[in-house]
């Protein structure tokens, strides 16, 4: 039985069995002498707590296998807010991160911890997710446009950002020679000020044009404010440490 098709009848009372579910390692943390807790992040379940029973002891095939930012085939089974792991797997592909790679991985989690709720599946989060991690470990000439379409993915599918090509209300097309500011409630709004984005540079960025002038600069500046609206307190640490080395 795939993690597809796996009954969701933990919340019914009943014991849950996933198997083969593609997964990721967000945190962990000890747990009593030997074993783990864990935050995953699924593709078919979402953000799942499990019990990795025994995974601290020196000999357990589990200690070199759930590292974060690696990808896993993973089985659990149980019931209530936190399972137990039965089996996870390294499926390979991602080469391990270093430097701001490294740094934007761990940025990455944060988000997800903070954002996602529990067993909310997000599956187009998931393979952005991947294919993002993916082109880090390929070593990226620069590290800003894999960063800002991962937050736009996050931000879209969960619904905390609006369509950047309309205007709101209405929905009539951008000018590009207009200017506007982005409302995280009331969408897309004409509005006057040099240091707002032209509608030329929103269509990019809802395009992924890094290209156009100014589309950059302008998605760093709206990424910082939607998340800053969503997020709350407290800021995440990583995202403090990219804007110090200035990826964010």
């Amino acid at each position: 039985m795939s993690g597809r098709v796996a009954t969701r009848a933990a919340a019914a009372g009943r014991i849950e069995r996933v198997h083969d579910e593609p997964a990721y390692v967000l945190h962990s943390h000890a747990w009593r002498e030997t074993s783990l807790v864990l935050e995953l992040f699924s593709r078919h379940h979402g953000r799942v707590a499990l019990v990795a029973k025994g995974a601290k002891r020196p000999h357990s095939p589990l200690r070199s296998v759930l590292l974060g930012l690696q990808p896993l085939r993973v089985a659990w089974s149980g019931r209530g807010e936190v399972r137990t792991l039965t089996r996870a797997e390294w499926s390979g592909g991602v080469a391990p991160l270093a430097g701001h790679a490294l740094l934007c991985g761990f940025y990455f989690n944060e988000l997800l911890l903070r954002l996602l709720a529990r067993e909310d599946a997000h599956e187009r989060v998931f393979d952005v997710y991947h294919a993002t991690l993916l082109q880090l470990g390929d070593g990226v000439d620069a590290i800003e446009p894999p960063l800002r379409a991962f937050e736009l993915a996050l931000l879209r599918e969960l619904g905390h950002l609006p369509a950047l090509d309309r205007e709101s209300p209405g929905g009539a097309p951008l000018r590009a020679d207009a200017t506007y500011r982005v409302d995280p409630e009331h969408g897309v709004l004409r509005a006057a000020g040099e240091a707002l984005p032209s509608g030329a540079q929103l269509l990019a960025i809802e395009a992924g044009d890094w290209d156009v002038p100014g589309a950059a600069r302008a998605a760093k500046t709206l990424m910082r404010e939607m998340l800053d609206y969503h997020l709350g307190d407290p800021p995440l640490r990583t995202r403090q440490l990219l804007i110090d080395l200035h990826q964010l």
